[in-house]
């Protein structure tokens, strides 16, 4: 398992770096006025609506469904069950995509409501949109394919395909003069990044196992299982994603810029979030149903347990940065161009917020992994309904004092209501032993990120001083200092409190 998660890890990294230069060009023409908040609307709706319905539901209830279809009755009938849920994801993508198109003005006036008081933004949202939309009808099929490739152990194109996205936008923002606005040039980007990861993914499974293909629409036995399990797992993934859809539309009623600083802090939020959580939460799933279904409940509560370990060591280095020193990298990373420093401290602000629920960001995919192994996509949706209900207050409650702080804030505090409900009912079903063990490497975890917060901080109040004769370049040289002298800090407290033979046995 080790092996598939660095796979999935390494290429969502390099999606991720990738993805940093694409959103290094977005602020530098983009900048965070009217423009670049028309653009994130029309980015967001579809990524939303994927995020939801595609990559969350979808895989919770495929992957398992698939793996036990191929697993007890062979290729044949996977490929039978395979074939017709293509064809009922087609078709209700092309019904949605066509609603969208035909009725853009009036969701936008739902979904955007802020615009209304400026007509211009509000039409530029509606155009960008239309332009974004059929993203969600290609990046649907690409996730059916990489199901499919997952359950054959075949995870690199499925974690690298989103690298097209970057680059795909980076090029299309090079050549902004051909288009008529820069939010223009990077929504068309979009699009064509669809079709690229579209025939990355569907070469490889036609190599491997062959595309699906439209069937009848029968509703056997397995399809009404997938169905079954796809309702509340539909719930399930709206949680984070309708919290999320909420702050899209509440930062249309705030200043302008809201939108930019809630992008760009979400866009580190999603570093840790993409290359560890999703990454191992992705081969986390098809093992632990492959063991299930082979009867290994042991090792599947093991796997369980050593993606945890591997989830706390790679994202608590993630978090004391994010608190300790969030306005540093913000500065590094994105203030030049029409960003300015003023803009870099609003997303700094939002990205320390964002920060305090991250833990349980990164460990939820892992969480309810052990719920969708075992068909079961019910449970954590009472997780999930609570964690939303308890948000959508805070938003609420903190938009008016924080703005898109408190936004941020709140989802951060409904991801963590949301985390332990879903840990106590492993708990109590008896899929998690919350042991000894595992309470003392929270601890040990706990005390490495605020010895690692501390030092940062320092460092930072020390670059701050000392790195003024630099002029431009001071916080890209205090970023860099300060991840040298983090590694250093945080290698060094790891192997003091948890010793080099627990991190052999880890890897081991």
């Amino acid at each position: 398992m080790l092996g598939r998660i660095f796979t999935v890890g390494g290429y969502t990294l390099l999606s991720r770096l990738t993805g940093f230069a694409r959103d290094i060009m977005l602020a530098a023409i983009l900048g965070a006025g009217p423009v670049a908040d028309a653009f994130f609307v029309a980015f967001r709706l579809p990524n939303h609506f994927r995020a939801i319905f595609a990559e969350g539901a979808f895989n919770a209830a495929f992957v398992p469904a698939y793996a036990h279809v191929h697993g007890e009755r062979g290729e044949a009938s996977a490929k039978l069950f395979s074939n017709r849920i293509f064809t009922l994801l087609f078709l209700s993508q092309v019904v949605l995509l066509v609603v969208a198109l035909l009725f853009m003005p009036q969701a936008m006036t739902i979904l955007a409501p802020g615009f209304s008081n400026d007509p211009a933004e509000r039409d530029l949202a509606i155009a960008l949109t239309r332009i974004t939309f059929p993203y969600l009808l290609l990046i649907t099929l690409v996730t059916l394919y990489g199901g499919m490739l997952n359950v054959m152990h075949r995870f690199a194109s499925a974690a690298a395909a989103s690298i097209f996205l970057n680059i795909s936008m980076m090029a299309t923002l090079a050549l902004v003069v051909f288009f008529p606005s820069a939010g223009h040039a990077a929504a068309w980007g979009v699009l064509i990044s669809g079709f690229l990861q579209y025939f990355l993914l569907a070469g490889d499974l036609a190599r491997h196992g062959g595309l699906p293909r439209f069937g009848p629409l029968k509703l056997d036995e397995d399809i009404r299982a997938f169905f079954r399990a796809l309702g509340p797992a539909t719930l399930g993934s709206m949680g984070t994603q309708v919290a999320m859809f909420a702050d899209t539309i509440i930062a249309t009623f705030l200043p302008a810029g809201a939108l930019s600083a809630l992008y760009y802090a979400d866009r580190l939020n999603q570093l840790p979030i993409g290359v560890i959580g999703i990454a191992i939460g992705t081969v986390l799933l098809p093992e632990m149903s492959r063991r299930l279904t082979a009867g290994d409940h042991a090792g599947a509560m093991e796997q369980q347990r050593r993606a945890f370990d591997f989830t706390l060591l790679f994202s608590v280095p993630f978090v004391a940065a994010f608190l300790a020193v969030p306005d540093v990298i913000t500065r590094a990373m994105f203030a030049r161009g029409a960003f300015t420093r003023g803009d870099a401290a609003a997303a700094g602000a939002t990205l320390a917020a964002y920060a305090i629920g991250l833990i349980p960001f990164v460990l939820i995919r892992s969480a309810v992994s052990t719920f969708y192994a075992r068909k079961d996509t019910a449970t954590p949706v009472k997780a999930s309904l609570t964690g939303l209900a308890v948000n959508m207050g805070l938003k609420l409650l903190l938009m008016g004092s924080l703005a898109q702080v408190g936004l941020a804030l709140a989802t951060a505090v409904g991801a963590w209501i949301n985390r332990l409900l879903v840990l106590g009912f492993a708990v109590r079903a008896g899929y998690l032993e919350f042991d000894a063990v595992l309470r003392r490497s929270i601890l040990k975890f706990a005390m490495t990120g605020v010895v690692l917060a501390v030092a940062l901080w320092l460092v930072a109040r020390f670059a701050a001083v000392h790195f003024q004769a630099l002029g431009s370049l001071r916080d890209e040289a205090a970023l860099l200092l300060l991840v040298a002298v983090g590694a250093v800090v945080y290698g060094g407290s790891i192997l003091l409190l948890f010793g080099p033979r627990w991190l052999r046995s880890l890897v081991k």
